[in-house]
């Protein structure tokens, strides 16, 4: 798992954003990738999803990293919302 770990960290030590904070720590069977808004005065969670042993071995990780990190990005956004019309009652 180590290795894992320091493969998904290596990746991530090539992107920043002003915004947000990339880590990782172990997960069961693979590496839980962390997501965190950087201006520590907000209350917003910290978003994660975790990467499977065999997505991190493939040769094509790079790839595929990237646009997980990207959807997920997008994601933790949207879920960024305190009011949208889904959320307003009726």
């Amino acid at each position: 798992m180590a290795e894992l770990l320091d493969t998904v960290r290596a990746e991530l030590s090539r992107y920043e954003h002003p915004l947000f904070a990339f880590d990782a720590r172990p997960a069961p069977g693979g590496v839980e990738v962390l997501i965190s808004f950087k201006p520590s005065e907000s209350q917003v969670h910290v978003y994660s999803y975790v990467m499977l042993a065999r997505e991190i071995e493939n040769r094509q990780f790079p790839w595929t990293f990237q646009k997980q990190l990207y959807d997920c990005l997008h994601d933790f956004v949207i879920e960024m919302f305190t009011n949208n019309p889904q959320r307003q009652d009726g």
